[in-house]
């Protein structure tokens, strides 16, 4: 056994790993069908648990992209909370008012640890311009910091100023998709007038393009306002205007030192006393993030479960022609013993060509997921693509799948007798 211990020569290794890769090429021509049936474990094995964590971290970072446009550092002051929990009555949160106007100018005159602050409401509504519609629009409320709170760019025209905003002007700034749908022949919708409300409005930019975001706050297809001009139409009182106040920290303000601060200004400006219950809530992102890392967790464990029955037929596939393989080459294995060839030279000989053949198949599933998150990607309403890491992953498991498999087979072709072995012919 001491020969084992020794330190393989570069030379020779690479002269197995040659070896081993022409006997594993000879062994894909030679039988096709057999080879091709082992591959096909292997391949659709690594298809579906890459497949699975592919879409997984797609859609992750989808959402994730989403949600950091709502911005981590930003705190909410609605009616509901994103988190229910204690013993609160549900009754309760129904009696709670919306936040308004006044709350939201309080707010702005009193609040020190933030960068911007900001009022929003929304409804639906037909937008028109000459004889071309667009029907269920998003039209957005905001005010004049709203630029600071939401993330978005202007690719023509420009945002509101502040005296715009203070007087409730009649104009707007509108998606790439509403422009689209409204302005034909790449004529540009700033300065022209569109009907919203039954009223004229100015178009004084258009936002630039996002793309459709999971979490429905792209503002492609949404039509801003000042809300001063919004609340003469729209009863911005009610709960379904989705009236809130997004307050943005400043740098260097944690969210839970803003928290505080708003707790105090809003319970002050409701006139609520020490003892009485917050009918408010102040709301943040991360109660979102938090939510989505269970499910992704769970979805992750199922792509294991699912690729890893595949995976298991593969590796069973490919011990399977790998114990044909040493049957078939028993009397070649004698020869080489007889010769001086060592156990670690078989073995190594074999436990190589279960390898190679191993991560031939992974290669395969590798590249079928590429040309379909390449091809088809765009189909399914989201940034679909395969990381690095993915495909390390589906190459590391092919490795020791073949390693795992193949290691039985060598080991015992390595331990043959080499008489008996040559007499086997």
């Amino acid at each position: 056994m001491l020969h084992l211990r020794k330190k393989i020569p570069l030379n020779i290794f690479l002269s197995i790993l040659k070896e081993s890769v022409v006997f594993a090429w000879a062994a894909l021509v030679a039988n096709r069908l057999r080879t091709f049936l082992s591959l096909l474990g292997i391949t659709i094995g690594i298809f579906s648990i890459i497949t699975v964590f592919t879409v997984v971290d797609s859609l992750e970072y989808n959402l994730r992209s989403g949600i950091q446009e709502l911005g981590n550092n930003v705190i909410f002051i609605q009616k509901w909370p994103w988190e229910f929990g204690g013993d609160y009555p549900w009754w309760k949160y129904m009696n709670r008012p919306v936040p308004n106007v006044k709350e939201f100018e309080s707010l702005q005159k009193k609040v020190e640890g933030a960068e911007a602050i900001a009022f929003h409401v929304a409804a639906r509504k037909t937008v028109k311009y000459g004889s071309s519609s667009v029907a269920n629009v998003t039209i957005t409320g905001g005010s004049y910091q709203y630029n600071h709170i939401t993330s978005f760019e202007i690719a023509d025209g420009r945002y509101f100023t502040e005296l715009e905003c203070e007087n409730g002007r009649n104009i707007c700034i509108i998606g790439s998709t509403i422009a689209e749908a409204l302005f034909r022949n790449g004529e540009s919708p700033v300065g022209k007038q569109i009907k919203i409300f039954g009223s004229n409005v100015q178009v004084l930019g258009v936002f630039k393009k996002q793309g459709e975001s999971l979490l429905g706050n792209s503002m492609d297809a949404q039509v801003l306002l000042p809300v001063n001009y919004v609340r003469n139409i729209v009863d911005i009182r009610s709960e379904n205007a989705d009236p809130y106040i997004a307050v943005k920290a400043k740098p260097g303000i944690s969210n839970d030192q803003l928290k505080d601060e708003l707790r105090g200004l809003m319970r002050s400006v409701r006139q609520l006393n020490p003892g009485a219950t917050e009918d408010f809530a102040l709301n943040e992102i991360k109660v979102i993030s938090k939510g989505f890392d269970g499910m992704f967790e769970i979805v992750g464990l199922a792509g294991w479960i699912i690729g890893g029955f595949s995976i298991l037929v593969g590796g069973f596939g490919i011990a399977n022609i790998m114990f044909v393989s040493v049957k078939e080459r028993t009397a070649l294995i004698g020869i080489q013993k007889s010769l001086g060839a060592k156990n670690y030279f078989i073995l190594m000989q074999f436990l190589f060509e279960s390898v190679f053949l191993s991560v031939l198949g992974g290669i395969i599933g590798i590249v079928l997921i590429w040309l379909l998150t390449t091809f088809l990607g765009d189909s399914f309403g989201m940034d679909i693509f395969l990381s690095r890491s993915n495909m390390v992953l589906g190459l590391t498991i092919s490795f020791l799948i073949g390693i795992v498999s193949g290691f039985v087979p060598a080991y015992g072709a390595s331990q043959l007798d080499p008489v008996e072995a040559i007499r086997s012919n």
